[in-house]
Protein backbone atom coordinates (compact mmCIF):
# COMPACT_ATOMS: atom_id res chain seq x y z
CA UNK A 1 0.00 0.00 0.00
CA UNK A 2 0.84 3.45 -0.86
CA UNK A 3 2.29 5.20 1.77
CA UNK A 4 -0.41 8.01 1.40
CA UNK A 5 -2.81 5.53 1.55
CA UNK A 6 -1.80 3.86 4.65
CA UNK A 7 -1.77 7.49 6.07
CA UNK A 8 -5.32 7.87 5.16
CA UNK A 9 -6.23 4.69 7.08
CA UNK A 10 -4.60 5.69 10.03
CA UNK A 11 -6.10 8.72 10.09
CA UNK A 12 -9.99 7.29 9.34
CA UNK A 13 -9.29 5.25 12.29
CA UNK A 14 -8.24 7.46 14.58
CA UNK A 15 -11.12 9.48 13.52
CA UNK A 16 -14.15 6.69 14.21
CA UNK A 17 -12.12 6.18 17.78
CA UNK A 18 -12.44 9.80 18.30
CA UNK A 19 -16.38 9.71 17.39
CA UNK A 20 -17.23 6.54 19.50
CA UNK A 21 -15.39 8.40 22.51
CA UNK A 22 -17.54 10.95 21.70
CA UNK A 23 -20.63 9.14 21.54
CA UNK A 24 -21.45 8.45 17.90
CA UNK A 25 -22.55 5.04 16.39
CA UNK A 26 -20.63 4.13 13.38
CA UNK A 27 -22.78 2.82 10.94
CA UNK A 28 -20.80 2.46 8.05
CA UNK A 29 -17.06 3.33 6.64
CA UNK A 30 -15.73 3.19 3.17
CA UNK A 31 -19.39 3.20 1.87
CA UNK A 32 -18.98 3.17 -2.09
CA UNK A 33 -21.89 4.33 -4.46
CA UNK A 34 -20.97 5.02 -7.77
CA UNK A 35 -18.07 7.16 -7.91
CA UNK A 36 -18.67 8.66 -4.24
CA UNK A 37 -16.70 7.29 -1.37
CA UNK A 38 -17.93 8.18 2.51
CA UNK A 39 -15.37 7.59 5.09
CA UNK A 40 -17.63 7.46 7.68
CA UNK A 41 -21.28 7.19 8.48
CA UNK A 42 -22.50 7.44 11.68
CA UNK A 43 -25.93 8.24 14.01
CA UNK A 44 -25.85 10.45 16.83
CA UNK A 45 -29.31 12.02 18.22
CA UNK A 46 -31.76 11.92 15.18
CA UNK A 47 -28.95 12.85 13.08
CA UNK A 48 -27.22 10.37 9.89
CA UNK A 49 -23.64 12.15 10.00
CA UNK A 50 -21.67 11.87 6.60
CA UNK A 51 -18.17 12.47 8.02
CA UNK A 52 -15.38 13.14 5.21
CA UNK A 53 -11.60 12.23 6.71
CA UNK A 54 -8.95 14.63 5.39
CA UNK A 55 -5.40 13.47 6.74
CA UNK A 56 -1.64 15.59 5.58
CA UNK A 57 1.47 14.83 7.14
CA UNK A 58 2.49 18.53 6.05
CA UNK A 59 0.49 21.34 5.71
CA UNK A 60 2.64 23.69 3.72
CA UNK A 61 -0.10 23.71 0.87
CA UNK A 62 -3.16 24.02 3.30
CA UNK A 63 -5.17 22.17 5.96
CA UNK A 64 -6.12 18.65 5.43
CA UNK A 65 -9.99 20.44 5.40
CA UNK A 66 -8.91 22.73 2.39
CA UNK A 67 -9.26 19.77 0.24
CA UNK A 68 -12.50 19.00 0.25
CA UNK A 69 -13.63 20.16 -3.54
CA UNK A 70 -17.29 21.27 -4.79
CA UNK A 71 -17.07 18.20 -7.01
CA UNK A 72 -16.23 15.23 -4.26
CA UNK A 73 -19.02 17.21 -2.42
CA UNK A 74 -21.65 16.86 -5.49
CA UNK A 75 -20.71 12.88 -5.44
CA UNK A 76 -21.41 12.82 -1.53
CA UNK A 77 -24.81 14.05 -1.49
CA UNK A 78 -25.47 12.12 -4.37
CA UNK A 79 -24.48 8.52 -2.32
CA UNK A 80 -26.02 9.92 1.19
CA UNK A 81 -29.07 10.16 -0.71
CA UNK A 82 -29.06 6.77 -1.83
CA UNK A 83 -27.86 5.78 1.73
CA UNK A 84 -30.64 7.35 3.57
CA UNK A 85 -33.32 5.68 0.87
CA UNK A 86 -31.34 2.68 2.02
CA UNK A 87 -32.39 3.34 5.64
CA UNK A 88 -36.16 4.27 5.60
CA UNK A 89 -37.40 6.83 7.21
CA UNK A 90 -36.96 10.13 7.66
CA UNK A 91 -33.51 11.22 9.18
CA UNK A 92 -31.25 14.44 9.18
CA UNK A 93 -28.57 14.66 7.47
CA UNK A 94 -25.32 16.56 8.73
CA UNK A 95 -21.89 16.60 6.89
CA UNK A 96 -18.88 16.99 9.06
CA UNK A 97 -15.15 16.93 8.25
CA UNK A 98 -12.27 15.60 10.36
CA UNK A 99 -9.00 16.97 9.90
CA UNK A 100 -5.89 15.15 11.05
CA UNK A 101 -2.49 16.58 11.06
CA UNK A 102 0.52 14.48 11.82
CA UNK A 103 3.29 16.23 13.30
CA UNK A 104 5.87 12.83 13.81
CA UNK A 105 4.50 10.98 16.80
CA UNK A 106 1.74 12.78 17.53
CA UNK A 107 -1.51 14.57 15.42
CA UNK A 108 -4.02 17.18 15.91
CA UNK A 109 -7.36 16.66 15.19
CA UNK A 110 -10.22 18.93 14.85
CA UNK A 111 -14.07 17.98 13.86
CA UNK A 112 -15.38 20.47 11.45
CA UNK A 113 -19.50 19.79 12.50
CA UNK A 114 -21.73 21.60 9.64
CA UNK A 115 -18.92 21.59 7.70
CA UNK A 116 -20.96 22.40 4.52
CA UNK A 117 -24.74 21.86 3.22
CA UNK A 118 -27.09 20.94 0.59
CA UNK A 119 -30.56 21.41 -0.41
Amino acid sequence: MAKHNELGKRGESIAVDYLIKKGYTILDTNWTFQKAEIDIIAFKGSNVIIVEVKTRSRIDFGLPQDFVKPKQIQQMIKAVDAYVQKLQGEWLVRFDIIAIYFQEKSFDLEHLEDAFYYF
